[in-house]
């Protein structure tokens, strides 16, 4: 292999992405790692392949270099120093880049499991290496490295992978058939019809056509084989914010535990660009980050999430239960933590679903504001989601219209957001306003008709995307007729069971003896990812409370 001129040039650091490692540091990691000389064009790692090792270069230069096709280019390079790798390293997922050596030089190489456990056991080192690693994800996704995915913008199954890998917050860039020239020519040289489309194209140039969600994650890494037998102490449905603490309560204290959700780690909270009144966050995090700590927390203490995983079915067996996922598998468990969420709901407006994914949306994350730098943008709710979101977009939009039904921005909004929104100079409020037509042409969006519902005038707003947080429905038809639902479905749990039970439930608990539910998905629930948090803790506490009296 060849190196150019500039694979000795060593990449600037203006993101904070590539620390360099201080010399006690380095023999720190010297303790548990080998040092290991290497030659030019070494290949260290293969795009596509999981590597087993963590690399550290202690002397010569290291090219992160992609390969498209035939074509090789150099992404940046590495000196003394600086370690290598990204988020998928820790999370077991193919590498989407290739780490060759530059020139003669050393390395320092230790196993992913010491890189584990140094992340989560070392909170100076383990920090500096996991906010590396979550800046250069970002970075990915920014540059539109990663994943390909081939396919009509139109196609229903291309909106679904395209929000599947969004939600997942996995690099990848979209050919779309309907605009891209190359994107035919693309499909010929893979040897792959129209018909066959969508296709992703991985980082190892695997093509896979039209996969499902499950097929998909098992190629980049994300679905494990869950064990089939034996019986969990406890099963947790859902990994939002909720789920999550209780998967991470639950496994440190010594508990059997399984974890599924049915299509991201995170939850409605993982799509929110910023949350700045978290506990302990002062300059805010973003949902995403938020999530992945909360998923490599959980990968310390030996659970994995499931992704996707969607649970069908709830059924009592012999003092047990038996909760049925949509692909087959059964896990049999002593409790169950309902935390499934809500799902968004959709403006009521027909013939909106070919959209979706292009320019209308139900999260405001980095992948989402790629797709509309530089345009007017509408975003329509009045709640914590709509605010962060406005505000989030107005970093690059020209033009933000927060479009609100009620009257009182501060109603359901933070007092915090509502200063935020209307300070910002670039984000226009509507009250009293409601979307009665997306004006578009088959293809794309160019504005809103909107409603003011006291008057009933009309107006339209110049928009190129449209922005919806209008709250969400509970997901809870898999478990009709097993534990008691409100009117609108949300779990009851605890005092609001009601005399129909056979016994006092605990807090959190369901009508289910055994079986508790905590976040969006309750009753009464506060809707905050904090209180979530909270719940996922305490309910935990419940199921050894359960345990013992089962016992």
């Amino acid at each position: 292999m060849t190196l150019s001129a500039e694979d000795l040039v060593e990449t600037p650091d203006p993101h904070g992405a590539f620390p360099r490692l201080t010399r006690e540091q380095l023999d720190t990691l010297s303790a548990a790692g080998e040092r290991r000389a290497v030659r030019p064009g070494e290949v260290l790692y293969a795009q596509g392949e999981q590597s087993t090792s963590w690399y550290v270069v202690l002397s010569g230069k290291v090219a992160i270099q992609h390969r498209e096709g035939d074509e090789t280019r150099t992404v940046r390079v590495h000196g003394p120093g600086r370690f290598l790798g990204e988020l998928g390293l820790l999370e077991g997922q193919p590498s989407f880049f290739g780490a060759v050596a530059a020139e003669p030089g050393e390395v320092l190489v230790l196993p992913v499991g010491e890189l584990q456990r140094l992340v989560t056991g070392d909170p100076v080192l383990g920090d500096l290496i996991l906010r590396a690693y979550l800046i250069r994800r970002a970075l990915i996704i920014g540059s539109g490295d990663g994943l390909r995915i081939v396919g009509s913008c139109y196609s229903p199954d291309t909106r679904r992978l395209l929000e599947f890998v969004a939600r997942n917050r996995l690099p990848y860039r979209l050919d779309d058939l309907d605009e891209d020239r190359g994107a035919e020519a693309l499909l010929r040289r893979l040897g792959v019809t129209v018909d066959q489309t969508p296709v992703v194209v991985l980082p190892g140039d695997g093509v896979l056509r039209n996969p499902g969600n499950a097929e998909l994650a098992r190629a980049v890494g994300l679905r494990h084989q869950e064990p089939s037998a034996g019986v969990r102490d406890m099963l947790v449905v859902g990994a939002g914010p909720g789920g999550l603490a209780a998967v991470v309560y639950a496994a440190s204290e010594g508990l059997v535990t399984s974890a599924f959700d049915a299509v991201a780690a995170g939850g409605q909270a993982g799509t929110t660009s910023r949350i700045e009144n978290y506990l302990g966050f002062p300059s805010g995090i973003s949902g995403a980050e938020l999530a992945e700590r909360s998923v490599l927390q959980a990968a310390k203490f030996g659970v994995r999430v499931a992704v996707p995983g969607e649970a069908r079915t709830l059924a009592p067996r012999g003092g047990l239960y038996a909760v049925g996922f949509d692909d087959g598998t059964e896990i049999v468990t002593r409790t169950v933590i309902i935390a499934t969420g809500a799902r968004y709901r959709r403006l009521p407006l027909p013939k909106l679903e070919y959209l979706e994914g292009t320019c209308l949306y139900y999260a405001a994350t980095p992948q989402e504001a790629r797709q509309c730098l530089a345009d007017p943008v509408a975003v329509v709710g009045g709640g914590n989601s709509a605010g962060q979101a406005a505000v989030f977009l107005a970093d690059t939009s020209p033009v933000v219209h927060l479009l609100v039904r009620g009257g009182d921005l501060g109603a359901d909004m933070s007092r915090y957001l509502v200063d935020q929104v209307r300070r910002h100079p670039r984000i226009r409020v509507h009250l009293h306003t409601e979307v009665r037509e997306v004006v578009e042409d088959g293809k794309t969006m160019s504005g809103v008709e909107v409603e003011d519902n006291r008057t009933h005038e009309r107006s339209r707003l110049d928009a190129r995307a449209l922005f919806v947080f209008i709250g969400a429905a509970p997901h809870t038809r898999w478990l009709s007729g097993h534990v008691a639902l409100d009117e609108d479905g949300f779990v009851l749990t605890g005092a609001d069971v009601g005399a129909g039970s056979s016994r006092a439930p605990l807090p959190l608990e369901t009508s289910s003896p055994g079986v508790f539910a905590v976040g969006d998905v309750r009753h009464g629930s506060v809707k905050r990812v904090a209180s979530a948090v909270g719940e996922g803790a305490m309910a935990v506490r419940l199921v050894h409370e359960h345990l013992a009296q089962e016992r």
